[in-house]
């Protein structure tokens, strides 16, 4: 059995994206996880986030199913709507990924 999201493995953001996203945007994503969720609650190999805007700023909201547990983070960056409205992050043991919903079928 593997620990999710465990950030010695390797990390990946799909075309979808780095396309669609700023850098800092996609970073924080890896930050939440890594210092937000990783070990505080028991995440899934797939996690969801939702990108809000609050006040012309980034707000992610964190969610995952078969949990009650959601989690909204404020960050610094503007919001634009041209971001995606709902981000993946996919641990599949070997390596993990961010991609849009469009890209998991």
């Amino acid at each position: 059995m593997f620990e999710v999201f465990d950030s010695n493995r390797s990390r990946y953001a799909s075309v979808g994206v780095v396309s669609s996203m700023p850098g800092e945007l996609i970073d924080s994503i890896w930050f939440i996880i890594d210092l937000d969720l990783k070990g505080v609650i028991p995440l899934n190999n797939l996690i969801a986030f939702d990108l809000i805007n609050k006040n012309g700023t980034v707000t992610m909201h964190f969610s995952q199913e078969d949990s009650d547990v959601e989690m909204d983070i404020d960050l610094p960056f503007p919001y634009s709507s041209d971001l995606p409205k709902e981000i993946f992050a996919y641990d599949d043991g070997a390596r993990q990924t961010i991609l849009l919903p469009s890209e998991t079928k």
